[in-house]
Formats: C-alpha cells, sequence, structure tokens
C-alpha cells in the first residue's frame, strides 16, 4: 500500500516570509477580541451566571413567541427560550430565584405548569438543572486559574525540555489560540459554561502537541546544519513536519464534523469552537510559535559555533 501524502516531500513554502503579514493580522484580531468582551460581552451559562435552565420537547412545533409570552406572566426577573437543535426543542433559562432549593423547586413547578396550560399535555421535559449564584462565581474562578495554570505549565515545561525561547514562543501561541476562541465566543454569543472552558484547554493542548513537534524538527536542524540561516532553517523545519501537521489537522476535523452532525446540541458549542481552534492552532504554530524563536536568537544557546569553512550538511 503507498502512504497517503497530504504534501510533497520536498515542500519549499516560504512561511517566514509572510510572518509580518500574521503578526499584523493576529494583532488585529486580539484587539477585536478586548473591544468585542468589553463591549458585547461573553453569553454565559448557567455555570457561570446561576439559574434554572430546562430543556423541553413540544407535542408540536414549539411556538417561541406563545411560550415567552406565556412565562413572561411569571415574576421571574430573567426568561429566555431559544432553539435546540430542532422545531420541538427549546431550552429555557430563568434567573435564579431567592429562597434557595425550595424556591427552586417551586419555580420549576410554576414553569411546567403555565407551559401545560400554554401548549397542553405531552410536554417531555428532558432536562432540568439549577446552580446557585455562589457555585457559579467558583466555578467561573476555578475554570480562570485551569486555563491560566495550564498556560505556566506549558511554559515550564518547554522551558525544561527545549530552552526558555521555546517557551515563550509556545506561550504566545497558546495565549493567541485562547484569546482568538473567546473573540469567536463574543462574536456568535455561543454560550459559554464549563464545557467551553474544556474546550480551551482542548485547544491548548492539540496547539501544543504540533508545536512541540515542529520544535523538534528546529532542535534537530540546529545541530545538523550549523550554518544554515535561521529564517531557512525555520521554513525547512516547518515545511518537513508540514504533511504531519496537515493529516493531525484532518483527522481531527474528521471526528469533530461526525460529533458536530449527530453529536447534539448539548455538545455543538463544544464542537464549533474545537473545529475553530483546529484551524486557529496550527496557524499560531505556524506563524506564531515558530517565527518568534528567530527574534529571541536560539542559534547562540542552541547550537555552538563551527570553525571556519565547515560546511553545512
Amino acid at each position: 500500500m503507498r502512504r497517503l501524502r497530504l504534501v510533497p516531500d520536498d515542500t519549499k513554502i516560504p512561511f517566514f516570509r509572510y510572518r509580518w503579514i500574521a503578526f499584523v493580522w493576529s494583532f488585529v484580531v486580539l484587539l477585536a477580541t478586548v473591544v468585542l468582551v468589553a463591549t458585547v460581552g461573553l453569553n454565559l451559562g448557567i455555570d457561570f451566571k446561576g439559574g434554572i435552565l430546562l430543556e423541553v420537547r413540544t407535542p408540536q412545533p414549539a411556538d417561541l413567541a406563545r411560550m415567552r409570552a406565556a412565562l413572561g406572566r411569571l415574576d421571574f426577573s430573567d426568561v429566555a427560550l431559544q432553539d435546540a437543535g430542532s422545531d420541538r426543542d427549546v431550552l429555557i433559562r430563568v434567573a435564579l430565584p431567592e429562597g434557595g432549593a425550595e424556591a427552586q423547586r417551586l419555580a420549576i413547578e410554576r414553569i411546567k405548569a403555565e407551559l401545560e396550560q400554554t401548549i397542553g399535555p405531552g410536554i417531555d421535559y428532558r432536562r432540568a438543572e439549577f446552580v446557585g449564584p455562589r457555585v457559579s462565581r467558583e466555578l467561573l474562578v476555578g475554570g480562570i486559574y485551569a486555563v491560566i495554570i495550564s498556560l505556566v505549565g506549558v511554559l515550564v515545561y518547554l522551558w525544561f525540555r527545549f530552552e526558555w525561547q521555546y517557551g515563550i514562543g509556545a506561550l504566545a501561541s497558546l495565549l493567541h489560540d485562547v484569546s482568538a476562541a473567546i473573540g469567536l465566543y463574543a462574536v456568535t454569543q455561543i454560550e459559554f459554561n464549563l464545557a467551553s472552558l474544556a474546550a480551551l484547554l482542548t485547544i491548548v493542548g492539540y496547539s501544543l502537541n504540533d508545536t512541540v513537534v515542529i520544535y523538534d524538527r528546529v532542535r534537530e536542524n540546529l545541530r545538523k546544519f550549523k550554518t544554515m540561516p535561521i529564517e531557512q532553517l525555520l521554513d525547512r523545519s516547518i515545511n518537513e513536519t508540514l504533511g504531519r501537521t496537515l493529516s493531525t489537522s484532518l483527522t481531527t476535523l474528521l471526528a469533530l464534523l461526525a460529533l458536530f452532525a449527530i453529536g447534539g446540541e448539548v455538545i455543538r458549542g463544544f464542537t464549533i469552537v474545537m473545529i475553530f481552534g483546529v484551524f486557529v492552532g496550527t496557524y499560531s504554530t505556524i506563524y506564531i510559535a515558530t517565527p518568534i524563536l528567530y527574534y529571541f536568537k536560539i542559534r547562540p544557546t542552541a547550537a555552538a559555533p563551527v570553525a571556519a569553512g565547515q560546511a553545512a550538511r
């Protein structure tokens, strides 16, 4: 059997030549993320905002306007309805009522009674969740700490495995990926919940894996081609690992597209962000993590100078 080749073995794409275009584009994306988060904000889910979440399936196509008007007659401070994947599935979010667990139970009973009076019998209550404000704050703070700790851990790991320059490059790449993903949440208003934090951490792991592969090749080429200009060496390292990078991205995308198509509404937001993360992670590895090595002068520390007259192999 012939081995599948997504790119030829002698690929010589001049990635390094376009680094400034990539840097400017990444800066624009990160600036847009900051502006969007500060102005539009994130659509925080029940995990971080607190409240009651009901997922219902109606016996016929749901009339959201009618259901919204019916629930609006109740004395809840905030009620939101949205489609949940089909014309019969509806997600209902209600601000957390005061009074503890008993008040939450009564609120759910009132919602059910109002829906059955408006729509009639046959409603299937598929999910009911509620999170208190204290728990939601703890989850949000814990999630932020988890992302920060993971990024610091990446920096330390690469520092010891390679050198500090590699750690800085990988950290810049991961910060880019996380920021871009948060920007996607702000633009699309996909619900930001605990699954979203899992998506961010998964993107960090995916991008790091790709970065380490290229860094390994850079370190190997620094030892093999001791007089090669660093710009040419970085381009060579990216091209030599390009086939593996694209095959990994393609297989990951196939799995994610299957999840998007048949995984259901519950994980759809996670899947969309992960698909985006595959593209942005591949981009940042090539155009952020690797070019940064050039500006941190990796050759003086990573490869000793050779005697005059020694040619590159």
